[in-house]
């Protein structure tokens, strides 16, 4: 099934003020944008939900941690591919976006914390054994940040499903970082 590349001109009316702004933005609309403007319920939910989560108290660094481990555990090509180039601009350690997009343990510890309760929440569907939770908060975490995790789930699923849904191609300025899942 086909869905509709839109741009400014041919989305839904309460599409378009998303994908103008996004355009401006970035320079270009993103497929993904392009994608989910057909649906404005759609669109407008993933956009006022990033805007919330990246209002939280996660570190911009926490918060592209917790992308990239959520977007390679259900396999969102352009999502890995989009984070990765913007933890590259971050100037972020080589190695730690490669282990990232590899699902592997990170060096860094607190980021480790963050990556293993990110695939614990994901795989309990929220719950959480008492000793991830302990280790989370040992790391330097908060409840407040637990729950900032489930609320990147959601809004998260929204575009990682439609992305896969959609079957996004991968723009331009991220196919340097294009990246396949090794099932």
């Amino acid at each position: 099934m086909s869905f509709t590349r839109h741009d400014a001109a041919s989305a839904p009316e309460q599409s378009r003020p998303i994908v103008e702004n996004t355009a401006k933005g970035f320079g270009f609309l993103p497929a993904p944008v392009a994608l989910m403007a057909e649906s404005p319920e759609l669109l407008e939910a993933f956009m006022t939900g990033n805007g919330l989560f990246n209002k939280t108290s996660l570190s911009q660094m926490e918060r592209e941690v917790f992308v990239l481990t959520m977007a390679a555990k259900v396999e969102c090509h352009y999502c890995v591919a989009m984070h990765s180039s913007m933890l590259t601009r971050s100037k972020a350690e080589p190695a730690l976006i490669e282990a990232l997009r590899a699902r592997k343990p990170l060096d860094d510890a607190k980021l480790e914390a963050m990556r293993v309760f990110t695939l614990a929440v994901m795989e309990g569907q929220g719950y959480v054994e008492p000793e991830t939770m302990e280790a989370f908060l040992s790391a330097g975490y908060t409840r407040r940040n637990a729950l900032e995790v489930v609320l990147g789930l959601g809004v998260y699923t929204i575009s990682t499903y439609a992305n896969r849904m959609t079957e996004a191609p991968l723009d331009e300025p991220f196919k340097a970082f294009e990246w396949h899942s090794e099932h």
